[in-house]
């Protein structure tokens, strides 16, 4: 059979925080790191399957586990404790013989006492005070050691009443068996291996939904580029910024989304050339993008400030051509996704409408070539996900995913998708792979979008 969940875009967890206080979650809920197992949100799709979303736990989490630490703790306890008392007990056994042989002693020595005491007159009267003052010096003696046997007889209650709360700790661990907790460990991390191996697995989908934004930031012109390498590591979480559609060589670094927020620029880099558009991305550390009154791709690279490849896109339009319906030269479109990268464009050979072609990220070389129907002028922004380019029908209010074209397939189809375009202009919507997210500039504002994609995965047991 075939499993359809529904996974949600996740950005970043400085960007998911900030969007914690915005507007675009909706009715979805958030988790904090340190819970267990929760759905994240769940629906139900027009075939009545439910479609939900799983967030895991860290795989720290179960080792800490509250409920079997402390059984192991009590048990421990309880053992120590009966350890404790077994040493007592053996003391208190030894001096209670003692005790019970003293006691004895005394008790014929009273008697004999009485009998003197019966005979005194054929005793000398200073023998016989004699051992009358070492009577009394006994006499205290007597109560203590009647308590001294009620508290042998208290410790051997207590003794028997450990050893049965142990009898009974363990038998409670029998019973839990299987949920052992060294061997419910193994489970989960074994579960937690197969959970990573099934999300290995969703790395494409189709487009479902869009939510949000989250605004980040309000900064720059009405026009722009702001962008992370979907390739970078976890821990390098860069942001650039490209402000202005045209005109500028300045590209800015911030080395994380705080310091984006705060405006705490770490590095800035001045291109060899004008940019033209604001269709940029930046791969595997480099930044490609539309040289200025040309057709031409740059790979500018920001580890060595040096240019590593330019091509020209043959019979691609360019300044204003066939640009995207808010202008800003914005005829050619560089993006990635999870299957490498592209550029969107159009040529006077297809009348002017979208063309899609799968590039080297070396040399910029095109590898294929897709030829679509609709018009690049009537287009108001695009993006890739999975290998399918997804256009909006206007850069306005009102906007919404209007075409799909699969280059999987070569085939297209027309849908309905809105997303909220809150500040009323799009000038830039870009997607990361890595965060599950659009970036986008909209009127000013550098926005974050998420997505949700719709996966069919086949199980191991599928015939």
């Amino acid at each position: 059979m075939d499993q359809r969940p529904e996974t949600a875009g996740h950005i970043n967890p400085q960007v998911e925080a900030r969007q914690r206080g915005g507007e675009g979650r909706g009715g979805e809920g958030t988790i904090g790191p340190k819970e267990g197992w929760q759905v994240y949100s769940s629906a139900q799709d027009a075939d009545g399957r439910c479609i939900c979303t799983v967030v895991a736990p860290e795989q720290s989490l179960c080792s800490r586990d509250a409920k079997s630490r402390q059984l192991r703790q009590l048990l421990e306890k309880v053992q120590n404790m009966s350890q404790s008392i077994e040493v007592l007990n053996l003391r208190t056994q030894r001096d209670f013989q003692y005790v019970i042989k003293m006691e004895n002693q005394m008790k014929g020595l009273r008697s004999k006492f009485r009998q003197v005491e019966d005979d005194r007159k054929s005793i000398m009267a200073k023998n016989f005070q004699e051992l009358k003052d070492k009577m009394d010096e006994l006499k205290p003696l007597i109560p203590v050691l009647e308590q001294y046997k009620m508290d042998a007889a208290l410790i051997s209650q207590f003794k028997e009443e450990i050893r049965n709360l142990s009898v009974v700790l363990t038998s409670i661990q029998e019973e839990l068996g299987a949920y052992d907790y060294d061997e419910l460990y193994q489970r989960v991390l074994r579960l937690d291996t197969r959970l990573r191996s099934c999300m290995g697995k969703l790395t494409c989908g189709k487009l479902m939904k869009i939510t949000g934004p989250a605004t980040i930031k309000t900064s720059g012109t009405r026009f722009g580029a702001w962008m992370t390498d979907p390739l970078a590591t976890t821990r390098d979480n860069r942001v650039w910024y490209m402000d202005s559609y045209t005109n500028s060589k300045i590209v800015r670094e911030y080395k994380t989304i705080e310091d984006f927020v705060s405006g705490v620029v770490s590095r800035t880099y001045s291109l060899p050339f004008k940019w033209e558009g604001t269709n940029h991305i930046v791969y595997n550390g480099s930044l490609y993008y539309n040289k200025y009154q040309s057709n031409i791709i740059v790979k500018y690279s920001f580890e060595t400030g040096t240019v590593l490849a330019q091509r020209a896109l043959e019979f691609a339009g360019f300044h204003n051509m066939y640009s995207y319906t808010w202008g800003g030269y914005s005829d050619i479109d560089v993006m990635a996704d999870e299957l490498g990268m592209w550029v969107v464009y159009a040529t006077n050979q297809n009348a002017g409408n979208v063309v899609i072609s799968q590039i080297d990220p070396d040399t910029l070389q095109v590898l294929k070539t897709w030829n679509t129907e609709y018009s690049k002028r009537n287009a108001g922004e695009s993006f890739m996900i999975c290998g399918t380019l997804y256009i909006t029908n206007s850069h306005l209010s009102g906007a919404k995913v209007y075409y799909a074209y699969s280059t999987k397939t070569s085939t297209y189809e027309y849908i309905d998708i809105p997303f909220h375009n809150q500040y009323f202009h799009i000038s830039m919507l870009d997607y990361n792979a890595r965060e599950r997210a659009l970036y986008a500039w909209n009127n000013g504002h550098q926005v974050i979008f998420n997505v949700t994609l719709f996966h069919v995965i086949k199980t191991d047991d599928d015939s």
